[in-house]
């Protein structure tokens, strides 16, 4: 136990340098507070969306900014990792040490997703507090709990989609490539190829659903929206399938479970090929 002690404190130190002397934790906290400040100006004026208003519409609207947002930071903070080390000599520098790949692959993951997630809760209850106190808004604690699950749950999975492209990518270069196809497959592409497939094909809700919740973006998306209105009604006949056949707690443990298992899943693959890989 000593030992692990003694190895964890000696990754996560050399992450954290590493992390501060590249300045992005500061520009990901910024990034977080500037995209909140946006939502309370425009959110706190008293008109209705989808039932909502004052705090619970900033936090609603704050949130599905997110889950456009986190998949691409949660790539840029992970993808370039191993191989920016590899390329300085750093990584071969330090497996010469007592310290198994696995562990070291483990501890920079863990780091980066602590780094990530951890001004996020900050920010999300922050926002709370401040609609609280400043404004006397109620805190739907209930909305703000399962966002925050769901935001978690979908960092993980892009940390853990980020490792196995840093354990695949020869060079920085490519990563940065990797990073912009997938960030746009997730938040974008994928829509247009659903909206395609609709206008193309008469789709049944069922396969509607399938195709959308097999993108962890969309999966966040759904177990959101159903935290808002559980009835789906803005989503017509595949919300109707969804609210009726799914529900609300369903809907929920999608968003949370299925990005969690494929960052669990993609985290194993990194793993496994870094684990194989020559260090050089």
């Amino acid at each position: 136990m000593a030992a692990f002690s003694r190895r964890w404190r000696a990754v996560t130190g050399l992450e954290m340098a590493e992390i501060k002397r590249s300045r992005w934790m500061p520009f990901c906290f910024g990034a977080y507070a500037v995209l909140a400040g946006i939502f309370v100006l425009v959110g706190m004026r008293e008109s209705s969306v989808m039932g909502f208003t004052g705090m619970s519409r900033v936090l609603f609207s704050f949130c599905h900014a997110l889950v456009l947002f986190l998949p691409l930071l949660a790539l840029t903070a992970t993808a370039p990792v191993l191989p920016q080390a590899r390329a300085s000599g750093a990584l071969e520098l330090l497996l010469t040490q007592p310290l198994s790949r696995r562990f070291y692959f483990g501890a920079v993951a863990a780091v980066r997703m602590l780094v990530l997630a951890v001004p996020l809760a900050l920010l999300l209850g922050g926002l709370a507090a401040w609609g609280k106190i400043g404004f006397g808004e109620p805190v739907p604690w209930s909305f703000l709990a399962k966002s925050l699950g769901v935001a978690i749950s979908l960092l993980w999975s892009f940390v853990g989609i980020g490792m196995l492209i840093s354990a695949h990518a020869p060079n920085a270069a490519r990563a940065t490539m990797w990073i912009l196809l997938v960030w746009l497959a997730a938040a974008a592409l994928m829509d247009f190829a659903l909206v395609g497939i609709l206008l193309q094909w008469r789709v049944q809700p069922q396969a509607v659903f399938l195709l959308a919740a097999l993108n962890p973006v969309e999966a966040a998306r759904l177990a959101l929206l159903s935290a808002a209105e559980p009835e789906l009604s803005v989503l017509g006949p595949v919300g109707f399938f969804l609210a009726n056949r799914i529900g609300q707690l369903g809907l929920l443990l999608l968003g949370l479970l299925w990005p969690a298992l494929l960052g669990t899943l993609c985290f194993l693959l990194g793993v496994n090929r870094f684990n194989r890989r020559d260090l050089i």
